[in-house]
Formats: C-alpha cells, structure tokens, sequence
C-alpha cells in the first residue's frame, strides 16, 4: 500500500484574486473569526502571523471532530499568488511523517478566482485514510473567506 500522497481541491470565488491572496498573506490572524470550522488560532513561535517560520496553533474542525496541530508557512511566492504551508504536532502527527499544504489563487477572466489547495503528505502506516476531510475543509474555508471579502 502506498503511504504517501496528493489531494487536491479547486474552489470558484468571485473576490478577485489579488485581494483573496491578500488575506492570507496579510489578515491570516482573521481566519479564526472567519471560517466556521476554525475554533482557535494563536502564536506559538514568532511575532508575525504572516512570515515564513513563525509558529502557529490552530484547532480546526475536520470530519467533524476538533484536532489540534501546529502550522508554519515555508515560503511565499507573491508573484504566483502562492503559499506553503507545513502542518505538524498535535494530531497530524499521530498520522502523518509529512503533511505539507500548498494554496495558490489563479485570476479568472470575469474579475473573479480560482482557490487551489493542495495537500501532500505521507501516512506513518498503512491503516491511516488519506485526509480527505480536509478538502471539505478547505472548500467550505474558501467559501466563508470569500463571503467575508465580498462584504468587506
């Protein structure tokens, strides 16, 4: 059986682009305010939400239950609109060796957007799922940070 693996998931929004990366390159801190399955988000290491190395907590809801995990972003890549994420500690560590996610906003003709996360990860065992709850928390996340956005 494989251990490791890709899941990706592609969510329309209709913010544009430059201002759907925005928030997460500048406003991540708000998250926890916006996105429903989000319970907690604190600084574990670090003084700036939004730089490469600084350490973050977060408690989320996936597949209906809370988890716990820690979270730093490896790069950013303003150019492409993109941000890597590794996700470690807490409870993805009791399943996975490596659980990495990559988010990239694409512009679309119609002033809106195209949301792409993408998880790469390996399982410490055979009898772990793929985390496929998380790309149910990822399209639902996409879309509260879009309803929010268009508010604003």
């Amino acid at each position: 059986m494989v251990l490791s693996g890709k899941l990706s998931v592609e969510v329309t929004v209709q913010t544009p682009a430059a201002k759907y990366f925005n928030i997460f390159i500048t406003q991540f801190h708000k998250l926890q305010n916006i996105c429903e399955r989000i319970l907690e988000g604190n600084m574990h290491e670090g003084d700036n939400w939004h730089v490469p190395h600084s350490v973050k907590n977060w408690t989320l809801i996936v597949d209906g239950k809370p988890i716990k995990l820690k979270e730093k972003i490896e790069a950013i890549d303003k150019e492409n609109k993109s941000i890597t994420y590794n996700l470690f500690d807490g409870d993805i560590s009791k399943n996975y060796k490596v659980f990495k996610f990559f988010f990239q906003v694409f512009e679309k003709s119609d002033g809106g957007a195209t949301a792409k996360f993408t998880i790469e990860y390996e399982k410490i065992n055979e009898n772990v799922e793929a985390p496929y709850g998380f790309m149910e928390f990822f399209d639902k996340g996409a879309k509260e940070v879009d309803s929010y956005l268009l508010k604003a």
